[in-house]
């Protein structure tokens, strides 16, 4: 048999194979639920947050506005907003962290970040894209939850 046969038939076989999964497993009530579309994604915000201007020497006010940048990310996750967040390693652009937000209103997201203190005092300034990745990433919220020892 031809090397390139064989690599035509291996390339064929391996498209069949795709094709009958994913006709077998396309689940049209999650899809539609998760506002995916017909690649199965969709947009969302990416929020990078980064080191703002503003510099909080008193420990005690530090904690407490970490505290609350917390407690709001716990509120914009109960509420279906926050979807994923995680700090970032030290970089040259001073980018501290991300959030990915389950919406594309410029608005909505200003409102959900104004709620942050840490934002809101300036420890962290904000830039905003919107991202466009899979509709199921809301779905590893439910197996995160089972795999954390504790709460934020």
């Amino acid at each position: 048999m031809k090397p390139w046969f064989l690599s035509i038939l291996l390339l064929t076989l391996s498209f069949s194979c795709t094709t009958q999964t994913g006709e077998s497993t396309y689940d049209a009530e999650l899809a539609q639920k998760l506002g995916a579309d017909e690649m199965g994604m969709k947009s969302y915000t990416l929020v990078i947050l980064k080191t703002g201007p503003s510099i909080v020497e008193d420990k005690a006010l530090r904690d407490s506005l970490f505290a609350g940048h917390f407690s709001n990310m716990n509120i914009m996750s109960e509420a279906g907003k926050l979807i994923l967040a995680g700090p970032l390693s030290q970089n040259k652009q001073n980018y501290r962290g991300i959030f990915i937000l389950n919406t594309t209103s410029e608005e909505e997201v200003r409102e959900l970040l104004s709620a942050d203190p840490t934002i809101a005092k300036g420890i962290f300034e904000v830039e905003l894209f919107t991202w466009y990745g899979s509709a199921a990433l809301p779905e590893y919220l439910v197996a995160h939850e089972k795999i954390q020892r504790t709460g934020l």
